[in-house]
Formats: structure tokens, sequence, C-alpha cells
């Protein structure tokens, strides 16, 4: 159903965002404003960061790049403090002043995260187009985010953002007077009208979303009814999430070497090497210094991965940071309150490919040792390669296994003739080990989900338990 707005909603929506309206060819500046090592303080959430200077550069530049914005240069900068009124210090602004005037540059990002003054005084002194980090991922997450649902979510969180910021952004904020002549005091200002509108428009969305949520719990609820556990990906954006989808269930989802390459969330049935069947869920990918209304926003989306029976954390061990990426990411599932137990996280090292034969031998160690000590219960990484397949076995057996380990099994014997019998055990459990006899007895060794065991145990009353896990 097309959503009618009001022409006051229109007009919301024309001049209340712009970070949605960022030419792709636009000359572009970054820049990295890092706090000096000794500016930190010891105190509790005072630590320096454990990423470089250059990998954190680096990443928004790739952030940038993301939304194709012409990228003509990037620079760090390490500030002993942080001042109020620009972020940098006054010489700062002044030198980089001249140098987007010399290079033309009509937007610069600044890697961090700007108050509405900092923003304005930064745009009046250098003459050109300023975001923070937060405004160039909603710009990014604008522009990616393709079902419905996704798009209320990246609206909502965009206007609320942008509610705070309605004296920086907006030129036609003139004061109205209202009644008549001199007669009239001074009405509503239009900063207040937009803000209601705004407010007004963030209360539509959430009655929206609130239907989306309502309607996909009708879509669990039927999921339920036929109950494949959910193995959910989770990971640091570009850590290779869509391709490893793609290559275990053969779908098409959009992977690029791209930060955000895709955000909304992709589920598909696939099956395990003895044929038990899961739902396997790709998720958004997450990054560093998060946009807290985006985390609160895309909650929904991650009800997967809140739900899932397994977490496959895939991580990218060819990059510099790969531990640090792995903190953050381990940050965020705690902050959306999704449980990060070993016993149900799976870390995937991904892009193996990508290694040097020292580091991919280190690494097939430090996986190998853990695995001979206990294989069922490691918690070991896997190594593996979505481009080449390297590995993949080895995850999925793995997956096999953590998903069986609370689940019984048993051991059959059917006379050749009864097919139906056989079919019934292959539609519904697992089939761990299957060999046959000379008078054609089978004989099989099964794994049976919980809520099937009543059934199982109905049909297959000389069923002989051999314990949990198989």
């Amino acid at each position: 159903m097309t959503e009618t707005l009001t022409s006051g909603e229109a007009r919301l929506q024309a001049q209340a965002a712009p970070e949605g309206e960022i030419a792709a060819a636009t000359h572009t500046l970054v820049i990295g404003p890092y706090l000096a090592r000794g500016a930190y303080g010891p105190g509790p959430g005072q630590a320096a960061p454990t990423r470089s200077v250059e990998a954190r550069l680096d990443e928004a530049t790739g952030l940038a790049a993301a939304i194709e914005l012409d990228v003509l240069e990037s620079l760090a900068i390490s500030l002993p403090r942080i001042r109020p009124s620009t972020y940098l210090g006054k010489g700062r602004v002044e030198e980089i002043a001249g140098l987007i005037r010399a290079r033309e540059i009509g937007l610069v990002v600044m890697d961090c995260a700007l108050s509405p003054v900092q923003q304005r005084n930064l745009e009046k002194a250098w003459g050109a187009k300023v975001i923070d980090r937060t405004g160039l991922i909603l710009e990014i997450f604008g522009r990616r985010a393709s079902t419905r649902e996704g798009t209320l979510q990246v609206e909502h969180a965009h206007l609320a953002y942008q509610k705070s910021r309605l004296v920086r952004s907006w030129t036609h904020l003139e004061r109205q007077r209202g009644g008549f002549g001199f007669l009239g005091g001074p009405g509503e200002t239009q900063i207040e009208a937009d803000r209601r509108m705004i407010q007004e428009r963030m209360t539509r969305i959430e009655r929206d979303l609130d239907a989306v949520v309502r309607t996909r719990g009708l879509h669990r609820q039927s999921r339920a009814r036929v109950p494949y556990p959910i193995v959910a990906l989770v990971g640091y954006t570009n850590a290779g999430k869509s391709s490893l989808f793609n290559t275990l269930t053969q779908a098409e989802v959009t992977a690029k070497d791209m930060l955000f390459a895709t955000l909304d969330p992709t589920a598909r049935a696939t099956k395990l090497p003895h044929g038990e069947t899961v739902i396997l869920s790709d998720t958004v990918g997450f990054i560093s210094d998060l946009p807290t209304a985006l985390i609160a926003a895309f909650r929904a989306t991650l009800e997967d991965a809140i739900e899932a029976d397994v977490l496959l954390h895939v991580r990218d061990v060819s990059h510099v940071d790969s531990e640090a990426q792995a903190e953050d990411v381990g940050d965020v599932l705690r902050e959306l309150g999704i449980e990060t137990s070993a016993d149900r996280i799976i870390e995937v090292w991904n892009k193996a490919d990508l290694l040097d034969d020292d580091e991919r031998t280190r690494l097939l160690n430090l996986s190998g040792q853990a695995k001979t000590r206990n294989d069922r219960d490691s918690t070991a990484p896997v190594l593996v390669s979505a481009l080449t397949g390297e590995g993949l076995s080895a995850l999925t057996s793995r997956i096999e296994a953590r998903i069986g380990r609370n689940r019984a099994s048993f051991a059959v014997a059917l006379p050749p003739e009864d097919g139906a019998a056989l079919n019934w055990l292959y539609e519904n459990a697992e089939i761990l080990d299957r060999r046959s006899e000379a008078d054609g007895t089978l004989h099989l060794a099964v794994r049976i989900a919980p809520e099937k065991e009543p059934r199982f145990l109905n049909r297959f009353t000389a069923a002989r338990r051999l314990g949990r896990g198989g």
C-alpha cells in the first residue's frame, strides 16, 4: 500500500536529509582526528583504542568509498585534546581550510562524532559540507537498505539524528509571526514546527515498524511448526559473511569487497552432511563506533541472531586488526543482549586464501591443537576460505556436531522391504551411519531432534538408545 504524506512531511523529507543528498562525484577529504595516546585517561571507558591509526583511517576512507565518493585525500591528525567549538585546534582548522580551497573539496568526512555546534562551525570555517562518522554510516545505510523494514529503520534513525541538528542543517528556519499586524506576538518558530513534524513522522514510522514486527512474529510461528535449527552469521563488515553464505547455500546475495555491501538480512535453508536441514541467516555487518541509534534500530533485523541455535562469528583473519574487530563485534552483540557463550559461537576464520604460507600454518596449528583435545566440544576456530571452499567441510561438520550435542542418538534395524520407515528416517532424522547385512537388513545410527523424539520412539519401538550427541 502506498503511503500518503502530508505536504509538511513531504517538505520534511526533502529538507531534513542533507546527509542523504551527497553526490557520488563530490570531491571529498577524509580526516581522522584521533586523540594522542597520552590524551586517554586511566579510568574505565577511557582506554586508548587497540586499532592502529592507519587502520582506522583506512576504514573511514573505505566507508566513503562504499558510496562512491571521490576521495582526493585522507589525513590523520593527532589531537592532544578535543576543542568544544571546532573539535580541532584553530591552527589545524586554518591549515585544512587552505587545503580545501586548493583542492576544490566540497565534502569533508570527519571520522569522529561531532556535536551540532562543531559541525556548523567547521562548515563556516571551511566553506564545505561536513559530516561525521554517524552521518556517513547513516548515508550508507540509507542507500543500501532495500526491504521496507530496513528502509523504515534507517529513516527513523536518520530523523532522530537530524532532529538535534536543525539549527545547523536547514537554511529556511526564520521566525514566523502569529496573529495580524502588530497585534500578534511571535508564533511557533519554523524550527519548532519542523521539529514537531519530525517527531510526528518518527511516531508514524514506529507504528509501521510495530506492524512489521507483528507480521514477522506470525512468520516465526509458522516456521516453528516445521522447526529447523537457526545458524546465524555475524561479524565485522566486509569479513566475508555474504560470500560464505552464498557458498554454503548456493544463493546469490550481493557480496563485494566493500564495507556494508549488504544490509538487509537473508535466510535460506541448507542441508548439513548427515541430512539435517538448518536455516542459515546472513545479517548486517558490525563496525566500531556504530551509532547508538542504529544499534537500536537494527535490533529487529538481528532477531535471527538473537534466537539462533548457533552463531558463526565470521572474521577476516587476513586483516591487520582482526582481533580488534572481533572485540567490536562482541561488544555490539552484548549491547544487543545476544548471548555470546562459547558453546553457542563458532569462530570462522575466513579469507585463508589471502594468508601467506607461514601464517596459514600457524592458524591451522592453533585450530588443530584444540580440535585434537576434544573435537565435539572444541571452541577452536575453523580456518576457511569462502572463495576457494577450503575448510568448509570441517565447518559444516562442526555446525552439525554443535547442533547435535544435546540430541539423542539411536541404533535402528530395518527389514529391507520397509522403505516407508527408511524414508521417514531420512526426512526426520540425521543418518550418522548406515550398513547392510547379507540378508538385506539395514542397521542405521540416527540422531533425532528432541521435538521429534516421541514420534520416533512411537514408530521405532525396538530402537536402542546410543547416548547424546552421536
